[in-house]
Order: C-alpha cells, then sequence, then structure tokens
C-alpha cells in the first residue's frame, strides 16, 4: 500500500511540474509593484483548465503525501 502512495506521489509531482511551468508568464510579483497596467481578465479555455488540473494535482500530491507518512509509522 505505501509502494502505491509513493508512485502517486511521483506521478502528481511530476504532472504538477509540467502544470505550473505551463502556467502564463508575467503574472508574477512584478504586478505588486505597478510594473503592469492589465485590466482584469479572467481565465478562458485551456488556461481555466490547467489552472484547475494544478490545484487537482497538488491536493492530490498533498494527499499521497500524508498517506506516505501514515503508512511509515
Amino acid at each position: 500500500m505505501e509502494m502505491a502512495f509513493r508512485v502517486i506521489q511521483l506521478a502528481s509531482s511530476l504532472l504538477l511540474i509540467v502544470a505550473i511551468l505551463l502556467q502564463q508568464r508575467g503574472t508574477g510579483l512584478g504586478a505588486a509593484f505597478g510594473g503592469e497596467g492589465n485590466v482584469y481578465r479572467t481565465k478562458r479555455g485551456i488556461e481555466k483548465k490547467l489552472f484547475s488540473a494544478t490545484i487537482v494535482l497538488a491536493a492530490l500530491f498533498l494527499l499521497s503525501s500524508l498517506g506516505v507518512v501514515l503508512l511509515a509509522r
């Protein structure tokens, strides 16, 4: 059972890295200091699906990590 959690953890971590790297650039800390004057816009299409997938993958990674820790005790 612990091996299954480790495999899920490894797969979700790799997919999470890819999902984060595919996110749109230019939405970082620069806007906090007045660097960009973009108007508010909503996520649409593939951008919204990628954002949702990132949240799901992060939750899956968290749960699998907790599973590994609890089974190792």
